[in-house]
């Protein structure tokens, strides 16, 4: 934690399951082709990698969590780290839990955004990779997601569908981070 920028800029931490498209997600978001790394192999990212936007705000690229071809110790010891930034981080303002739209909520995931939630930490679910689905296909997805996350919330948690092959979903992100960006700012002179 001792690493992570001393500034008094708000962050938004991008989290997920390994190859859940999030450094696709954070390029698109960013109109930049690699500022984030992509690979097809899961687990490429293994720190807390800051990005200053407009001197506004960071973007935190976390390290994924889930299956990823590295020791059982490095998917403890990132778990560990990420709930230590999560708790502790005070510039944090939100965190952005991506799910791969084209599978059934996971329990992983479930356990990670009933954490977050158990600790106070605010987050919106990011739908990714839409556009590899059909109209009917995405509806019935989110109505099955939603239907399982109503059995533990009663409101359910925000969610922004997303695509970034299409950009879909862009426009918002961008949206909701200015809004919590100025509320942050506002809170904290």
């Amino acid at each position: 934690m001792s690493d992570c920028p001393n500034s008094s800029l708000p962050e938004f931490a991008f989290i997920g399951r390994s190859n859940v498209g999030k450094s696709s997600l954070i390029n698109m978001i960013c109109n930049r082709n690699k500022l984030a790394n992509t690979s097809n192999k899961p687990g490429k990212t293994r720190l807390l990698n800051y990005f200053v936007i407009n001197e506004a705000w960071h973007l935190v690229d976390m390290p994924g969590y889930g299956y990823a071809k590295v020791s059982k110790k490095d998917r403890k010891d990132w778990l560990k780290f990420s709930q230590t930034y999560f708790k502790k981080r005070k510039n944090l303002v939100l965190a952005f839990v991506l799910i791969d739209s084209r599978h059934k909520l996971q329990q992983v995931d479930l356990d990670f955004m009933i954490w977050l939630n158990e600790n106070f930490v605010p987050f919106t679910i990011i739908f990714t990779k839409t556009d590899k689905l059909g109209k009917a296909a995405l509806q019935k997805t989110l109505t099955n997601f939603n239907s399982q996350l109503s059995e533990y919330w009663e409101i359910l948690p925000h969610s922004i569908i997303s695509s970034s092959v299409d950009k879909r979903g862009r426009d918002e992100i961008l949206d909701f981070i200015s809004k919590s960006a100025i509320q942050f700012k506002t809170l904290h002179k």
